[in-house]
């Protein structure tokens, strides 16, 4: 027996010893992969300390040996565009790699207006979806993950995958974009690395090396290094969030009186404008839960088939039924509200819409300028105007979570470190509205960012392309200060740091929406730049307008413009809007501004000795029309004498 046992032992172990003899791979050395042509490849992975481990590609063989801690890497000549190609990996146990593709591969990463998918612009790009079929076009994405502890050396999931009509939904919109642009003039394979996340600050993707240059950050990165801070951290949040939900669950009227249900007495109710915020009625700025209800009616022609509602945007969160039916619910405020409705559902003559809103802070209610219909084929019924309300409960403001996933130095560890040895041709980032809050720090994190990547992947100044912030909020009726552009104006200055570019986007946002729904040009004005500093289109106009120049005298202030193109041109209308000057820097007024050539002449009557100008100094510079022949807005700017 005792014979018997240590046999039983013995072969535990040799299998134990076989499991950890296998080779592993990256999840990003896949099937599906795509590589970076024209240069030397890195692939990787880990084996048993000291094991040998052989690749066999294109009828070659490529040999490796792990290092005592189980690397292992091997390095592949430069290839063609081209493919598909398959690879084999040999040591204890063999792995196949089918579907691989030389091509150029980008990262795209920032925060939620890089992530937002191809699915959030479905109604905007119908047949853009229905025509996406190209296998030569192919996304990674990245799993949402933070680790403060240490930089990771792979990711958690994830799978390579072509587009298609299914899989495009899942695509970053503006990343796709691109590529569809790019692979247009280069008809190479396009491979995108999507590794965003909303509501990042740039803090979070850097390294802790590059940290150590911001004080502050850096010490917060240093405390979340404690797994039991964070637990409790996590744990403070969700029983704070959980009680505050079961007392609003508890004590909302409309749940106990069923104000769901169509049959609802509603005849003492109040009446609201929808679109519009419930602040601005006789209930005031309260918290909690609000009930909406408005009876429409539906002809026979629109009954016995599927419908779509459209309720625009809602602040918070929501359930709306139709009919007594729960058709839809959306958890916070940002998404657009589309609901599908099943054809046994509407019915002819009197139907009832209820919707219950949660609102946990802030001003509550329906946004303006979105979409608020019932849509049969095209048959619609607008749902703007007056609907019913009443109260459901009112709630002190929940305290919001303390958002770890946020904190200095975590995405890069666990989302950018687990890619840097992957050969790239170029970074593609939009980020930058978390940091409007404190926008003066952008101006050295930006390029610290640029830097510490291009250290990381160890491929010198490789391409990277950003875009810059949108338009968004309400325009100021007069010039004032303003976060986001200051922060435009470090992005703008980041251009110091030697092959970058710049996106303006200041012509593609809504007022209204921090998530704009125009990616195209968005994606499209990035391919421009990657023509001309990836590609080397050197002729190519990819630039908007940029100041490089000013002159200021007694009267007025002359600034000379860079990347004009074919020249200067005022768009919608015939005299420049939203320039400033100011003879102190502190005190702006509006200006008078003309083109003149390469150059436009900025002044006031009543500004003598001006010292600064300023461009496009909003949130939402909604008059802003100082463009290029070619169309491309002029960046935001200023400039001081």
């Amino acid at each position: 027996m005792k014979v018997f046992k240590n046999v039983i032992i013995l072969l535990f172990f040799v299998q134990v010893g076989a499991v950890k003899a296998q080779i592993r791979l990256p999840k990003l050395i896949s099937d599906g992969l795509i590589l970076q042509r024209n240069e030397k490849v890195k692939l990787w992975g880990w084996a048993s300390p000291n094991e040998s481990v052989q690749l066999t590609f294109k009828s070659k063989k490529y040999l490796a040996k792990a290092d005592e801690k189980g690397n292992w890497a091997i390095q592949l000549p430069a290839q063609k565009a081209g493919g598909p190609y398959e690879m084999i990996f040999n040591a204890s146990n063999e792995i196949i790699v089918k579907d691989i593709l030389f091509g150029d591969v980008w990262i795209c990463s920032g925060q939620s207006n890089m992530e937002l998918p191809m699915e959030r612009l479905k109604e905007k790009y119908g047949e853009v979806i229905k025509n996406a079929s190209n296998s030569n076009i192919r996304q990674f994405l990245v799993p949402d993950k933070y680790d403060f502890n240490e930089e990771k050396s792979d990711v958690d999931s994830g799978s390579w995958v072509s587009a298609n009509p299914k899989t495009v939904l899942e695509f970053s919109g503006v990343a796709y974009f691109f590529a569809k642009a790019i692979y247009e003039k280069q008809h190479v394979p396009i491979g995108l690395i999507n590794s965003a996340l909303g509501g990042s600050p740039i803090e979070s993707w850097l390294s802790e090396g590059a940290l150590k240059a911001f004080p502050e950050a850096y010490q917060e990165s240093q405390k979340f290094k404690n797994k039991e801070l964070i637990k409790e951290i996590e744990a403070g949040d969700k029983k704070r969030n959980d009680d505050w939900y079961d007392l609003l669950n508890k004590t909302d009227l409309g749940l106990e009186n069923h104000w769901d249900l169509a049959g609802t007495y509603d005849k003492d109710w109040n009446q609201m404008q929808i679109p519009n915020y419930w602040a601005d009625t006789s209930l005031g700025n309260v918290n909690g839960v609000v009930w909406f209800r408005k009876e429409i009616e539906v002809p026979k022609a629109m009954v016995g088939k599927p419908a779509k509602l459209f309720m625009g945007r809602i602040v918070d969160q929501d359930f709306v039924y139709v009919n007594d039916q729960l058709i839809g619910t959306t958890s916070y405020q940002y998404p657009p509200r589309r609901y599908d409705v099943n054809a046994d559902v509407l019915k002819e003559g009197k139907n009832t819409i209820s919707i219950r809103v949660i609102n946990n802070s802030g001003r509550g209610g329906f946004v303006e300028d979105k979409p608020y219909f019932l849509a049969v084929g095209t048959d619609t019924i607008d749902l703007k105007g007056t609907w019913k309300y009443k109260l459901g409960v009112a709630m002190q403001p929940l305290k919001g979570p303390t958002f770890i996933r946020w904190k200095p130095e975590g995405l890069f560890n666990a989302m950018i470190a687990p890619l840097t040895n992957l050969k790239i041709k170029g970074v593609l980032w939009y980020q930058g509205e978390s940091n409007a809050g404190n926008p003066k720090i952008y101006a050295k994190a930006l390029p610290a960012l640029i830097q510490d990547w291009r250290t990381k992947w160890g491929q010198g100044n490789f391409p990277f392309l950003y875009v810059q912030l949108p338009n968004y909020m309400e325009t100021y009726a007069e010039p004032r200060e303003s976060n986001w552009a200051i922060l435009r104006q470090a992005q703008l200055e980041s251009l110091s740091v030697p092959n970058t570019a710049m996106a303006v986007a200041i012509d593609l946002g809504e007022w209204n929406d921090i998530h704009p729904l125009n990616k195209e040009d968005v994606g499209n004005r990035l391919a421009l730049l990657a023509r001309k500093i990836a590609y080397g289109e050197k002729n190519l106009i990819a630039s908007s307008p940029m100041p490089s120049n000013s002159v200021f005298d007694e009267n007025k202030a002359i600034i000379s413009f860079k990347n004009t193109g074919k020249g200067l041109v005022v768009k919608n209308g015939t005299d420049l809007k939203s320039f400033a000057i100011s003879n102190d820097g502190k005190k702006f007024v509006w200006a008078k501004a003309k083109i003149v050539g390469n150059t436009v002449e900025v002044w006031n009557e009543n500004i003598k000795n001006p010292i600064v100008v300023r461009y496009a100094w909003d949130n939402n510079p909604s008059e802003a029309n100082l463009f290029s022949k070619e169309g491309l807005p002029s960046t935001p700017f200023e400039v001081k004498k």
